[in-house]
């Protein structure tokens, strides 16, 4: 039952993909530079696998959200705003962001941002993993950004390339 929950989550997901992934994020307002500025949330870890979650697997976590943060302000069309220790404690006490009902949104608007990011990693299994990212616009509400990538193996180097990939050829439309 729970796979078959999380497969409808990322159908919906993919789906919304598709329609919302065209929309473009670039209306948007914007540092002095021209670049929205993004409160990014984090990758989250979700194991749906049978095998426990390992070390690795949390180290990766991190190196995701570094690897994000580094895309995204190298771009030049956007810039990546820090969140507060305080928020970030209060954001760790409370539910999950893609299961809070707007609460990332919330958050960025506390902070003045143009747009509200986090990504997700599902381990179906072992060989068998999809990153996941997320954009919102804080003014509208509005997801303007969804996207998903499979990846075989579980690898810092699969990771890496698989956000990597999502990054350059969906949010950056590079070839």
């Amino acid at each position: 039952m729970r796979r078959r929950y999380h497969a409808l989550l990322k159908a919906a997901a993919l789906t919304a993909g598709l329609a919302f992934g065209a929309v473009g994020i670039a209306g948007a307002a914007a540092d002095d530079n021209g670049r929205a500025r993004v409160a990014f949330f984090g990758f989250q870890l979700i194991n749906t696998s049978l095998e426990p979650t390992t070390a690795a697997e949390e180290r990766r976590i991190g190196e995701l959200d570094e690897q994000f943060r580094q895309k995204l302000d190298a771009s030049g069309r956007f810039k990546i705003i820090t969140i507060p220790p305080d928020m970030q404690k209060e954001i760790a006490a409370g539910p999950q962001l893609g299961n809070c009902n707007g609460c990332a949104r919330d958050f960025a608007r506390r902070i003045d941002v143009d747009r509200a990011a986090w990504g997700t990693v599902q381990k179906v299994s072992n060989l068998i993993l999809n990153i996941n990212v997320y954009m919102e616009d804080v003014q509208s509400g509005k997801l303007e950004f969804i996207r998903s990538v499979d990846i075989r193996g579980n690898t810092d180097e699969s990771w890496r390339r698989g956000l990597d990939y999502l990054l350059r050829h969906y949010l950056f439309g590079e070839p």
